[in-house]
């Protein structure tokens, strides 16, 4: 029992400390699993317990400007990592096909270390989007889509940070972030007031976006299946399947919000008459 409680020690300190790169590996929130494990437990916990039972005989909070601001910060930080991505990375020395991680002290490794670090931090405030709502009284729209995505993109910002600080997945905070910039930029048009709608004609083709940055993801991932740079394949075993999930997930949500039923009805019968 000993030998066994012993050899799994052994285990959960190579998986933790050693496979981690060593530059980012001590980082704030990153040097153990505890603060995200904690986060994503405390988040879940208030916006399906807490937060509901503290607004139950409550009023909606009303935080238009607390919203406008929030949201222009969420535009301005993804504008800033989907630069960085760019000029640090996918426009400068960066191979499409297959990127391995340079792990030096290099100025560039290490300004793109720091980018991964700050699209981790990034999702650490992008929480705060379902707390925002349950304190709105709007617990409709946290739905598991919503709360699965929050929760998942938590824990590949701190795996990225602590593990792969760079190569070839950064691809999806590039991608991440050219979507969030006109996401938040919708949010903070939409919470400036009701004579704003006018401007919100494409709130519809978010979701699209969203489904086609899946796709996006799910192809430049499939890569490291057949490609040998050095990167870690492991990791397409993460990205796969999830840009799979996520896809279907948005796809059903754009069905359900912006298709009307007998539409879909219409198609599903010519789809088995054929």
């Amino acid at each position: 029992m000993t030998g066994t409680i012993g050899l799994m020690k052994a285990h959960i300190s190579y998986v933790l400390n050693d496979l981690a790169d060593p530059r980012t590996k001590d980082w704030f929130l990153v040097d153990s699993i505890l603060p995200v494990l904690t986060m994503a437990v405390i988040y879940l916990l208030f916006v399906l317990k807490l937060g509901p039972k503290l607004m139950e005989n409550r009023k909606p909070f009303e935080i238009k400007n607390v919203l406008i601001f929030y949201n222009l910060f969420q535009v301005l930080l993804s504008a800033y990592m989907f630069y960085e991505s760019l000029d640090a990375a996918w426009l400068r020395n960066y191979s499409w096909t297959c990127e391995p991680i340079d792990r030096s002290m290099d100025p560039s490794a290490m300004r793109i270390a720091r980018g991964v670090y700050v699209f981790y931090l990034a999702k650490v405030s992008e929480l705060l989007d379902t707390i925002f709502f349950v304190l709105r009284k709007k617990q409709s729209q946290v739905t598991f889509l919503h709360l699965y995505h929050h929760t998942f993109m938590l824990f590949i910002g701190w795996i990225g940070t602590k593990y792969v600080p760079g190569g070839h997945l950064i691809f999806l905070g590039m991608v991440n972030s050219f979507v969030h910039i006109v996401m938040y930029t919708y949010y903070m048009l939409a919470a400036m007031g009701p004579e704003y709608q006018k401007y919100l004609w494409w709130k519809k083709h978010i979701t699209l976006i969203q489904m086609i940055q899946f796709l996006m993801i799910f192809v430049h991932s499939s890569q490291l299946v057949w490609s040998d740079c050095g990167y870690p394949r492991g990791y397409a075993i993460i990205a796969l399947p999830n840009a799979v999930l996520f896809y279907n997930m948005f796809s059903n949500f754009y069905k359900k919000t912006y298709i009307p039923k007998d539409q879909i009805q219409n198609n599903n019968i010519t789809k088995k008459e054929i």
